[in-house]
């Protein structure tokens, strides 16, 4: 019945739009992705990378998702971690997914993000 996921939807604070582009263009190497006029209006911004669309809307009152979170696969979890790092935001180790090297962070709204990497001696994985 799925096909596959076309997207990840985020909350954002009304007005940070350059602040999501920063994170998710400059940093992850996302390319953003323009909204249809209706939606744009709404504010907000959608961006896509690595077969991974994330929308990021607007929402007021604005808290972030602390638990929810997309797992975003990377193909050099110790790059990816340097390059949140450097946004001032914390990064967190997690051994506890059998297969793989993961990390916790935020993006600039505190929405919790996690990025794994398969280990490589992984059955199946190359």
């Amino acid at each position: 019945m799925l096909s596959h996921l076309h997207h990840v939807q985020l909350a954002m604070p009304a007005g940070r739009e350059d602040e999501a582009r920063g994170f998710f263009v400059g940093v992850l190497g996302m390319t953003e992705v323009e909204k249809p006029p209706v939606l744009a209006a709404r504010g907000g911004a959608w961006f896509r990378g690595g077969g991974v669309e994330i929308h990021l809307g607007v929402e007021d009152p604005f808290a972030p998702a602390r638990k929810a979170h997309p797992g975003l696969v990377v193909t050099d979890l110790d790059d990816a971690a340097r390059r949140v790092a450097t946004t001032g935001q914390d990064v967190t180790w997690d051994t506890d997914f059998p297969g793989f090297r993961r990390f916790y962070a935020q993006d600039p709204f505190g929405n919790r993000l996690e990025f794994l990497e398969p280990v490589a001696d992984r059955p199946g994985v190359s």
